[in-house]
């Protein structure tokens, strides 16, 4: 591996870079949002439902983490839910441009609110926007053939 004279190779002095380990959203009802995330396939135990924080492994080490508001208030008192747009946006890649069709179909006929029905993106993929139960966007994605 190089580096650029911009970018200099840490030292032993040097304390190393902290690791992306997690993404973190706050939500107001924790069983709605877990029950959400296990329709797209994470692995997220039983018992989570009635905790105030809540972990699913990803692929890669990642983990996706849930907190309840109280959670939230518990560590800064003056916390409040942001008002207005997306808050967090994740994205699910999909077995084929079917597959995006088929689950985007599945989550809101479910009940699950659809921000942007499927679509051909210019970018090459089948598209869509499915919102959770706390409103985070959700994409669900696949390549176009």
């Amino acid at each position: 591996m190089t580096t650029s004279p911009a970018t200099p190779s840490p030292s032993p002095a040097t304390p190393s870079a902290p690791r992306f380990a997690a993404i973190g959203m706050v939500v107001a009802d924790m069983p709605a949002a877990l029950a959400f995330y296990r329709r797209l396939g994470l692995d997220i135990p039983a018992d989570a439902d009635t905790a105030p924080h809540s972990e699913a492994p990803l692929p890669g080490g990642l983990r996706l983490m849930w907190d309840t508001h109280e959670t939230a208030r518990a560590i800064d008192p003056d916390w409040t839910p942001p008002q207005g747009g997306t808050p967090t946006g994740l994205a699910f890649e999909c077995t084929g441009p079917a597959g995006v069709d088929k689950l985007y179909a599945e989550l809101t006929d479910t009940g699950y609110t659809g921000e942007k029905p499927p679509w051909d993106a210019f970018w090459g993929q089948r598209y869509a926007v499915v919102q959770d139960p706390d409103g985070h966007g959700v994409d669900l994605f696949a390549p176009l053939p």
